[in-house]
């Protein structure tokens, strides 16, 4: 089933007197439970586009159409409820608050979703002991190793049940082994039936992906379908 659909997407930073072309015509579909990978040079427009597909950043023309639904045209606070149910965010930095324990950072999606607090608990608990982080819980994330800053990520990722994961650059600030193991953990989120959207400029990201597009100057120029 397509769950993503993009119709000649462009996308148009705008100032005073000048203009830039981020995205040009790009024409996607994404199926469910794909693991897809957005490679390409710096500034090519690879962010821009993870940031279209969360909701994050609006299109300047063109169609976004997700499960079946045309959202382009949707306001901004169903946007941020769209997100908050259907996207989970895995970032290269972590994006993870300091001043709060590990339990706080993964509970903080399911606490804007209005979920009781025995019901973040008990998700939270779970998520890291699948993710080997339980022993971590009430530990600050500023104290961790850059694996187990990236593991409450995606725990965060998935405590609201979000069924589309991007992520950008996942594994840029961790060593190979790291890596290699990030990479196991989005296997098994896809085995669960996730979508997963990387974007990389890690090859060895890239060859674990289903799917890899490459953006060059805005451009969709290339889609491989890897074995």
């Amino acid at each position: 089933m397509t769950q993503i659909i993009l119709n000649e997407v462009c996308k148009v930073y705008k100032g005073k007197g000048y203009e830039v072309p981020a995205l040009q015509n790009i024409n996607l579909h994404i199926e469910n439970g794909e693991m897809l990978g957005i490679m390409g040079p710096s500034g090519s427009g690879k962010s821009t586009l993870l940031n279209i597909l969360g909701c994050i950043d609006a299109v300047t023309s063109g169609e976004y159409i997700l499960n079946g639904k045309e959202i382009t045209k949707y306001t901004k606070k169903e946007k941020a409820s769209l997100r908050n149910k259907q996207f989970g965010f895995i970032l290269q930095d972590f994006a993870l608050l300091e001043n709060y324990s590990v339990q706080y950072n993964i509970e903080l999606p399911m606490m804007y979703s209005g979920i009781s607090k025995k019901d973040r608990t008990k998700k939270s608990r779970e998520l890291m002991n699948t993710l080997g982080i339980l022993d971590k819980s009430k530990m600050y994330p500023n104290i961790l190793s850059g694996g187990q800053r990236q593991r409450v990520a995606i725990a965060r990722a998935l405590s609201n049940d979000a069924n589309i994961i991007l992520s950008d650059e996942p594994t840029g600030a961790l060593d190979s082994k790291t890596s290699q193991e990030i990479m196991k953990l989005f296997h098994q989120i896809n085995e669960m039936g996730k979508t997963i959207i990387i974007v990389t400029h890690d090859k060895m990201i890239a060859d674990n992906c289903t799917r890899v597009i490459n953006i060059i100057d805005g451009e969709l120029k290339k889609q491989d379908i890897l074995p």
